[in-house]
């Protein structure tokens, strides 16, 4: 199956990031979002991360160039009907996501593969509002997307070996490593990172621990390269609430109970970092 144009539908960190490297690939690549303004932000942290790269000299100017006239901007998504591959990174919530499929499913061309860059929740349930679900996969990038190497890849119950295939195919392309997970919530990454994000907030909740402390502990006992605190922060913690969500109704069992702060700082407003407050407070 041959891929050459590319829409990446939302223009957030994780949606300008995926049409970053698809554009640095080669790859055409319409970058949508609901409003132009959205669309602007999106490309200019693009910009950004790009300029950054040829000050290093890792790039030229006209290679920065190139990728940049790789990418045209869109708030329509009639213009999925030019495409042979969506990527859709919007908000992580299962009714966007199936209204959102079902409008491309009647709008992208019959042989186009519509793929969901979901961080937990069920393909087959996402390709199920689409009469092609045989064409719905699984692409969960990491973040930040340019700088990370993972990509899991997930079939839903329906697609076939060519549309798995061809999405390796291309994740190698954009300079990545591709890994085939089973259609189950949270997949591989977020059913074992959430889980200990949230024994950590619940090791704060239950006062084991000062917040510095706890992430001190998993930065130099388990070497990780920010505690699990910092990180909650880092993903959004009402990202976090809504995956743990997804994981104690998904599989029914109280190990995945969000921790009763968790849903206190959700509730709050305190976001943290996209808000400015979290459990640590950034300027």
């Amino acid at each position: 199956m041959n891929v050459e144009k590319i829409m990446v539908i939302g223009a957030g960190q994780m949606g300008s990031g995926i049409a970053q490297v698809c554009a640095t690939a080669g790859y055409k690549v319409i970058l949508n979002d609901l409003k132009q303004e959205f669309v602007e932000r999106g490309f200019a942290v693009i910009q950004q991360n790009l300029s950054r790269q040829v000050s290093k000299e890792r790039m030229t100017s006209e290679e920065m160039e190139a990728i940049l006239g790789n990418i045209t901007a869109s708030t329509d998504l009639n213009d999925a009907g030019q495409v042979d591959l969506v990527i859709e990174a919007a908000v992580e919530n299962m009714k966007v996501k199936t209204d959102l499929f079902k409008q491309l499913d009647e709008i992208a061309p019959a042989h186009a593969i519509l793929a969901s860059n979901t961080s937990s929740l069920p393909i087959t349930e996402i390709a199920a509002a689409t009469n092609r679900p045989e064409k719905v996969i699984g692409m969960h990038f990491m973040n930040p997307v340019p700088v990370m190497k993972l990509v899991e890849i997930i079939r839903g119950l329906a697609t076939v070996d060519e549309v798995y295939k061809t999405i390796e195919e291309i994740t190698i392309r954009l300079g990545k490593v591709p890994v085939e997970v089973n259609d189950f919530p949270g997949f591989v990454s977020n059913r074992i990172l959430m889980p200990m994000i949230n024994e950590a907030i619940y090791t704060l909740y239950e006062g084991v621990a000062t917040k510095e402390a706890i992430d001190e502990v998993m930065k130099l006992g388990m070497n990780h390269p920010m505690g699990p605190l910092t990180l909650a922060d880092f993903i959004g913690l009402d990202t976090c609430l809504y995956i743990m969500e997804t994981l104690h109704e998904g599989f029914g069992d109280d190990k995945y109970r969000p921790c009763p702060l968790l849903r206190k700082y959700v509730s709050a407003g305190w976001l943290g970092k996209k808000s400015g407050r979290g459990f640590y407070i950034y300027e």
